[in-house]
């Protein structure tokens, strides 16, 4: 069997793919993925909001676009405690066009001492976040679609996993640079210390 390379996309400076070039050889082998029926469903509703939306809606927008387009008509919001304003200014926009479920990072208050986590304030009472728990709420509510708000790095990995419906982030966690993780990389001065770690 033939070893394929490593895709090192970031590296390359032409991107001719964008062109129509197969720099793997496998483009037949990726369009049989499409075939899946829900791939495919979400794929033709991206590419419709992409082409009808392109740089004119807010992702919020595009979020609520994208469900609508799918016909979807309960939604799930996992968030994070630290977001909870945020998180009621959603759902009540959500609310406008479908049915939403929401659930809580902390939900069912379990101790992080029950499975010996570190603590930010070792002599505290504790409670985890719970993103396993998050997403079963609501492949019990059988949502269509479940939109995460600031669940943790890692945490979000979780959910992912073991959510059984599609899911796309709105907002992602950055507690240092409020929650906008690109400024990592705009900012040199911040870019610089991470450039510096290499």
């Amino acid at each position: 069997m033939e070893k394929r390379l490593a895709p090192l996309c970031g590296q390359c400076e032409s991107k001719e793919c964008r062109n129509g070039k197969d720099c793997f050889a496998l483009a037949g082998h990726h369009r049989q993925l499409y075939q899946d029926r829900l791939t495919a469903e979400l794929h033709k509703a991206a590419s419709a909001i992409e082409g009808q939306y392109y740089g004119k809606e807010t992702r919020l927008g595009e979020v609520i676009l994208f469900a609508r387009e799918l016909k979807y008509k309960k939604l799930g919001l996992a968030f994070c405690i630290g977001l909870s304003e945020e998180a009621v200014v959603i759902e009540q926009i959500l609310s406008r066009y479908f049915e939403v479920v929401s659930v809580c990072c902390k939900v069912c208050g379990i101790d992080k001492k029950d499975f010996n986590l570190p603590q930010i304030l070792p002599d505290n009472h504790e409670v985890m976040c719970n993103p396993a728990g998050q997403a079963q709420l609501l492949n019990n509510a059988k949502t269509q679609l479940n939109v995460l708000c600031g669940l943790c790095v890692g945490h979000d990995a979780i959910f992912t996993n073991i959510s059984k419906a599609p899911v796309t982030t709105l907002i992602a966690k950055d507690r240092v640079l409020a929650h906008n993780p690109a400024a990592a990389i705009y900012s040199r001065y911040i870019r610089k210390r991470f450039i510096e770690l290499i």
